[in-house]
């Protein structure tokens, strides 16, 4: 069965940090890209991916109202993705969700929700200002 485990969500002061991460199991982890996007409130789920990363790590993307503040990292050995998230706005509150795109390939991702198969449940991220 394939799952993917979003967590590391909560309650944060603007300006502090909080890191996801996206636990995977029941696919082959290092053969997929890994996208984060969210869903802020009373607002439809975000097309366009927060952040994504290539099955090797080597390439990733972040949306222009987060670089510089988030980073994201894997690590394959533990089937893992991680979201970095410092200096937090109120703007950054959402459900945050990762999902696995199986079509790309080695340094490949894509940034649109409808590329990808596998979706995670979501974790809450609340930024108070």
């Amino acid at each position: 069965e394939v799952q993917l485990q979003a967590s590391g969500g909560g309650l944060v002061q603007a300006g502090g940090s909080l890191r996801l991460s996206c636990a995977a199991s029941g696919f082959t982890f290092d053969t997929y890209a890994i996208g984060w996007f969210r869903q802020a409130p009373g607002k439809e789920r975000e097309e366009v991916s927060v952040s994504c990363i290539s099955s090797d790590g080597g390439s990733f993307f972040y949306e222009e109202s987060v670089q510089g503040r988030f980073t994201i990292s894997r690590d394959n050995a533990k089937n893992t993705v991680y979201l970095q998230m410092n200096s937090l706005k109120s703007e950054d509150t959402a459900i945050y969700y990762c999902a696995a795109d199986r079509t790309a390939v080695g340094g490949w991702y894509s940034t649109l929700d409808y590329e990808y198969d596998y979706w995670g449940q979501g974790t809450q991220v609340t930024v108070s200002s």
